[in-house]
């Protein structure tokens, strides 16, 4: 997804649960992760090329690092680590197929955006859960204004360029991906919350 919207979804999650501070560097992390060094050869940042296992293997690793350094004195890491988690956890929603196919689910009579299950356990262990390619050098073009439509023209359907959900200027089912991802951004947070002692969640907030 844009920065912007990454911005903007995880302060709609977090901001009730998080001090200012926290907040502010947990954001920073996850918008760094659209930094051009992580945009080629790190597929399990954003869920592409199919890196389904990958980017969910990340998640679990970023998860760890939350932990890890909440065991320890230190805290800016876990902050770190869940940014740069929340950003892969987004992303899956606006880079894959999981939209699509869950209101394939609806007979098409879809329910409102809010209404979409960002963890709907057929959909994530479907064979034919997927997300879009890099093709090279189309994919790049895509993201030269002048340039979309003429990329689009010579792109596969199973491209990035084709399936992403990245923005409102994607259609309608942008409305279900940044629904999905607000509600994973939560679901992330209530696990941890979960994972983590009383006393190691209450440093993690920072309230």
């Amino acid at each position: 997804m844009l920065v912007p919207v990454h911005e903007e979804m995880t302060r709609e999650a977090l901001s009730p649960h998080f001090s200012p501070r926290a907040l502010e560097i947990i954001i920073a992390a996850n918008l760094k992760q659209d930094s051009w060094r992580n945009q080629f050869g790190h597929d399990e940042i954003h869920y592409d090329n199919n890196a389904i296992e990958k980017g969910d293997r990340y998640i679990i690793e970023q998860r760890g690092y939350v932990i890890a350094t909440l065991l320890s004195p230190g805290l800016l890491s876990a902050w770190i680590a869940f940014g740069k988690l929340l950003h892969t956890a987004q992303d899956f929603y606006a880079h894959s197929n999981y939209v699509s196919m869950w209101l394939d689910g609806h007979n098409g009579t879809p329910p409102p955006p809010p209404e979409i299950d960002p963890v709907q356990k057929d959909i994530l262990r479907s064979p034919d859960l997927c997300s879009g390619k890099i093709y090279f050098p189309m994919d790049v073009l895509y993201f030269i204004p002048f340039l979309r439509k003429f990329s689009l023209k010579l792109l596969p359907h199973d491209s990035h360029g084709r399936m992403n959900l990245d923005s409102p200027q994607q259609g309608p089912n942008f409305a279900y991906a940044r629904a999905a991802a607000v509600k994973r951004t939560q679901f992330e947070f209530e696990l941890l919350q979960k994972l983590l002692t009383p006393e190691m969640f209450v440093r993690f907030v920072d309230k």
